[in-house]
């Protein structure tokens, strides 16, 4: 007999066997007992939490001949023929490929006829997120209305994508991502069914790595022991498989940022790479132990609160009273943001080198986390007696650059344009989309005596000057904030010098003492 992965071949077969969701076990078995059993459920919940497995188990356990307490028998003929796949009572539909009004219709069609055998026909729709405008406006009314025999069970991953019409017609369930001890414990328990010997570390460090789900931490599990067949299965071997890395190579690589060693940093990541580590795997793993040691600094969380040993816990307290927290929170986020790159990158290891010289070096960044290094910096850097560059001076052999010139201002604005220009900040906030954008590139001023806005030519040019619409909606903004009939023109500039030299910025000039134009 062909090998079974082990979450295949540990797929729970009651309610009490499944982990973690013992809030709708709980609901579903009363349902059961008291026969209070509705027509249409929804089950929500990322990937491998037992949404299919408890559609699967409800399906059987309304069908059973001999139910316990809510629970399926497991050895009626019913029973048999649903676990083998073999009921004409249960149909299972994945909707990511019969996503169609067609398939759709099929259903329909059979929801007519009642059961051959059992009291009901259940309907799994997996996936169901997937289905098509169409299929959703097909199963409405039978999704309603069904008769009393069908039971419906959708399940999905992305809920949000599913029409409100096919929500307010279910009963919703929400699944939990189950924790870490949960899926510990469950893995415990089947390797000591297997006679599979694993360290408590390395069950622990896999039921991390699944993320919450069940599944994955099975088929984590699965491809360990695959690797390292008939050994004891060691918090290393783990590591080697996942392509993870242990902590203290985490540790070592934030105390060479701390000192701004960029050659040891990058020795330290090539010693990574040629150890098969997986490189984006690396900036998740670096990302949360830095976010244990932000923990630790401002919480003073225990072993227990970060998934830590005792030994690694000290580690990282000595840690804390070498780095601020401030320096930590911009190391979380440069790490963060480069989690988002690098899994689509071609070049990843340049990405990372150049994460890990700007964590280094803060004078590379202008956000504002960035400058409290720099600050921090230059401190040390005097206290150690450094010497400060001064700042640069203008060279005798280079001329110094000439300034722009801009557009003289006029000497006069009339009332009905300063009061536009006080209103001006409104116009933008009060505008949507695009054209508060665009808004933020215009300049309003003055052609002659007539009031005009200035713009660069390009698209926010084109968004103003080739669509009447566009003009006429800000003439309307302008004339709603002043109470006031407003028309102007669009002048457009070819660069943005010969913006600044021929249009004066009527912004620059209100507040200044002007002589009133007579109208």
């Amino acid at each position: 007999m062909s090998y079974m992965a082990l979450y295949r071949k540990f797929r729970p077969e009651r309610f009490e066997d499944v982990k973690g969701q013992e809030h709708i076990v709980t609901t579903l078995q009363n349902q059961l007992q008291s026969d209070r059993i509705a027509h249409a459920y929804l089950f929500c919940g990322t990937r491998g939490t037992g949404k299919t497995t408890i559609a699967k188990i409800f399906a059987k356990a309304v069908n059973c001949e001999n139910p316990k307490d809510g629970n399926p028998c497991g050895e009626c003929p019913t029973c048999k023929a649903i676990a083998s796949g073999a009921s004409m009572n249960v149909f299972e539909i994945d909707a990511a490929s019969n996503n169609g009004v067609d398939n759709i219709r099929e259903i329909i069609d059979e929801v007519s006829f009642s059961p051959a055998a059992g009291k009901y026909k259940v309907y799994i729709i997996d996936e169901v997120h997937m289905l098509s405008a169409g299929a959703f406006n097909a199963l409405l009314k039978t999704l309603e209305e069904p008769p009393s025999y069908v039971i419906f069970i959708l399940a999905t991953t992305e809920v949000h994508k599913i029409p409100v019409t096919i929500l307010s017609r279910c009963q919703r369930y929400d699944f939990k991502r189950i924790t870490i001890e949960t899926i510990t414990d469950r893995l415990r328990e089947l390797t000591d069914k297997e006679q599979v010997s694993v360290e408590d570390k390395a069950l622990r460090y896999v039921a991390k790595a699944a993320d919450g789900s069940m599944r994955d931490a099975l088929s984590l599990l699965d491809q360990c022991i695959a690797f390292h067949y008939g050994k004891t299965l060691t918090y290393d071997d783990v590591l080697d498989v996942l392509g993870a890395v242990d902590t203290s190579v985490f540790s070592n690589l934030l105390r060479l940022i701390v000192k701004h060693d960029i050659i040891g940093c990058i020795e330290a990541l090539e010693e990574m790479i040629m150890q098969g580590r997986e490189l984006g795997q690396v900036v998740s793993d670096l990302t949360w132990y830095l976010r244990n040691l932000l923990l630790v600094k401002t919480a003073s969380a225990s072993e227990d609160t970060i998934d830590m040993s005792s030994d690694n816990l000290e580690n990282l307290k000595e840690e804390t009273e070498m780095v601020e927290t401030d320096a930590i929170l911009r190391y979380i986020r440069i790490f963060s943001e480069l989690s988002d790159k690098i899994r689509y990158a071609s070049q990843k290891r340049i990405l990372l080198e150049m994460t890990l010289i700007k964590a280094c070096k803060p004078e590379m960044e202008s956000k504002d986390d960035s400058i409290l290094d720099r600050i921090r910096n230059l401190e040390d850097a005097v206290k150690n007696g450094a010497a400060i560059a001064p700042l640069a001076s203008v060279s005798s052999t280079e001329a110094p650059k000439k300034p722009v010139a801009r557009a003289p201002l006029p000497k006069a604005v009339p009332d009905d344009i300063r009061l536009i220009m006080d209103h001006w900040e409104s116009v933008i906030r009060n505008a949507d989309g695009a054209m508060k954008v665009y808004l933020k590139n215009v300049v309003p001023t003055l052609v002659g005596d007539r009031f005009s806005l200035a713009i660069e030519s390009g698209v926010a040019s084109d968004y103003f000057t080739k669509n009447d619409e566009h003009k006429e909606l800000l003439e309307r903004l302008i004339s709603d904030e002043i109470q006031k009939e407003v028309e102007f023109t669009f002048e457009v500039a070819d660069t943005q010098q010969q913006l600044e030299e021929n249009y004066p910025d009527l912004r620059a000039i209100i507040g200044v003492p002007v002589e009133v134009v007579d109208e």
